[in-house]
């Protein structure tokens, strides 16, 4: 069994039109959303290190998640080229050639890709949209991580920013 954790970048900032796409940072509800994901999930998981797409926002929000989750901060993160991507496919090779010695994979990135692949790997989930800065858990009945196939996980946690006022938990 496989596990893979799923962040979509916090809400990006369209302050600075002149700005790439790659560039965009956060605007202040991103700035706020992160750090609290990170609080929320250091209260289920154990830290991990993190593969980030290279874009800006990305990083800006797994710095964010490791102002809440300190333990986060200590680990060695890699930002990853391939992440900066909006296809489900490209994700899906990446993760294909992940050491199998690692049991859970955690990613920072980006829509459509997040959302289309959580749909491909648990073809029950029909999720219509990963919202920003939303975690995702998938379970994976695969022992080796070039066996992922459509249909093989299980969505088994998700966790909206809108959440964390109230509960923190929306069980699947």
């Amino acid at each position: 069994m496989k596990t893979l954790h799923l962040l979509r970048h916090a809400k990006s900032s369209w302050n600075e039109p002149w700005a790439s796409d790659r560039e965009r940072g956060l605007n202040k509800r991103g700035r706020r959303d992160a750090p609290r994901m990170g609080r929320a999930l250091a209260a289920e998981l154990a830290p991990m290190p993190v593969f980030a797409s290279p874009a800006r926002r990305a990083q800006l929000t797994l710095a964010g998640v490791c102002d809440g989750w300190p333990a986060m901060a200590g680990l060695v993160h890699e930002t990853v080229e391939a992440l900066y991507t909006f296809s489900a496919d490209e994700v899906f090779e990446l993760l294909m050639d992940c050491d199998d010695a690692r049991e859970s994979v955690f990613l920072i990135g980006h829509n459509p890709a997040f959302t289309e692949l959580i749909n491909t790997l648990d073809s029950g989930a029909a999720l219509d949209n990963l919202p920003t800065a939303a975690y995702a858990r998938l379970v994976l009945s695969i022992p080796q991580w070039r066996q992922l196939a459509p249909g093989c996980g299980r969505l088994d946690r998700l966790l909206l920013p809108r959440e964390l006022n109230g509960a923190l938990l929306r069980r699947m």
